[in-house]
């Protein structure tokens, strides 16, 4: 088996925990009358859409029209997106650093081009990843290959020498199609004890 030399790193849910719910309780009074705009109006299907690339001014516009009824609760999506950050997941994304210093760190995220900015300025980890792969700039989302190709062909990495870690099923099952080694981020998971037993250098 080669040795590890990269670690590429999904940021939702591993890196950063982000959720809508931060922001529409805020602005719900009714738990259940937030539980159907996020199941029903601006849902998850919805969201991937702008990280695949769709713009948010576009999609915005597309789903007040929609939900009229809804039109101020739609515009918050974006219009306060930072709300829905709800920190770094510091246990895992400390590692980052530690890890930078014996291996390459990249990222590859299911992420919209025009929020990203937002949480690069906000978490001290992106400066120690070596480059990113963004589903928004390149219109592709994970679990599509297509994406993992880029990060490959882009900063050279070969993926039997290349460990990947995301929270999402799907994803982990494109990775080791394509032979990266992979952790599939579990919550009741310690992502440190998980990359000692790797062999992982920390």
């Amino acid at each position: 088996m080669e040795q590890i030399k990269n670690i590429v790193f999904d940021f939702g849910g591993v890196l950063i925990d982000w959720n809508p719910v931060y922001l529409y309780s805020k602005i719900f009074e009714d738990r259940a009358e937030m539980e159907y705009f996020l199941n029903n109006v601006c849902t998850y299907p919805w969201n991937v859409l702008q990280d695949a690339g769709r713009p948010v001014a576009l999609a915005t516009a597309e789903k007040q029209q929609e939900f009229p009824q809804y039109k101020d609760e739609i515009a918050m999506y974006y219009g306060r997106w930072a709300e829905m950050l709800g920190g770094e997941i510091s246990e895992n994304s400390r590692l980052v650093k530690l890890l930078s210093k014996n291996y390459n760190t990249y990222g590859l995220t299911n992420w919209s081009a025009e929020t990203i900015p937002v949480a690069m300025e906000r978490y001290e980890f992106f400066n120690y990843l070596k480059g990113m792969v963004v589903s928004g700039d390149e219109k592709i989302v994970k679990p599509d290959p297509k994406l993992y190709y880029i990060l490959l062909d882009r900063f050279s990495i070969d993926p039997e020498e290349t460990l990947f870690i995301d929270d999402n099923a799907h994803n982990i099952d494109t990775a080791r199609l394509l032979g990266f080694r992979t952790i599939h981020l579990v919550p009741e998971m310690n992502l440190k004890e998980e990359l000692v037993k790797m062999g992982v250098l920390l």
